[in-house]
């Protein structure tokens, strides 16, 4: 798959750790949406862009974004767990703190989820920059973690195996083929 944007091959199944990464970037663009719908809504109102980015924001969180937390919990996680060896306490560390990013993530999701639906619905809102940025920093935050150390672990501790059983699970959580 070529990437409109880049011309680059877009990563697929068969590389899960490149579809994490990738994943990271399309947050990251959401998050970017985030802060430009706020602007947006102080100088135009809840318009009709202003209602597609909210969708367009409610869409992603409440299917990729979601997918992507259970791709990590329920099988990076475990498969590092599997392979830590001796590096097991300090990657015990790092998962705990992730997945209790996870929960504060989500109750940011939660909070800005009902703002969102109402946007999306056409209905003026307040969009709280507290609230947004809530959001977004966890995110960034998060992300920056995830691509500086446990991406880079995982590629290290993880053999072929262990990735395409990872990838395979995460096709099967979208409805996806697994490429052949």
């Amino acid at each position: 798959m070529i990437s409109v944007l880049t011309g680059a091959t877009a990563p697929s199944f068969d590389h899960p750790l490149q579809m994490l990464r990738a994943c990271h970037g399309k947050i990251l663009q959401q998050c970017d949406t985030l802060q430009r719908l706020a602007a947006h809504l102080e100088r135009k109102g809840c318009d009709q862009q202003a209602q597609q980015a909210a969708q367009g924001i409610l869409r992603y969180f409440d299917t990729a974004g979601q997918f992507h937390h259970q791709d990590e919990e329920q099988d990076l996680f475990p498969a590092l767990r599997a392979a830590a060896g001796a590096d097991h306490s300090a990657l015990e560390a790092l998962l705990e703190r992730l997945l209790a990013e996870h929960v504060f993530m989500l109750a940011a999701w939660e909070a800005l989820h009902p703002v969102l639906s109402k946007l999306a619905e056409g209905n003026q809102t307040t969009l709280t920059a507290g609230l947004s940025e809530n959001f977004i920093g966890r995110y960034t935050d998060h992300i920056a973690i995830e691509n500086a150390e446990l991406l880079p672990l995982a590629e290290r501790l993880l053999d072929p195996q262990q990735m395409e059983s990872i990838g395979r699970r995460m096709a099967e959580r979208r409805g996806a083929k697994f490429p052949a």
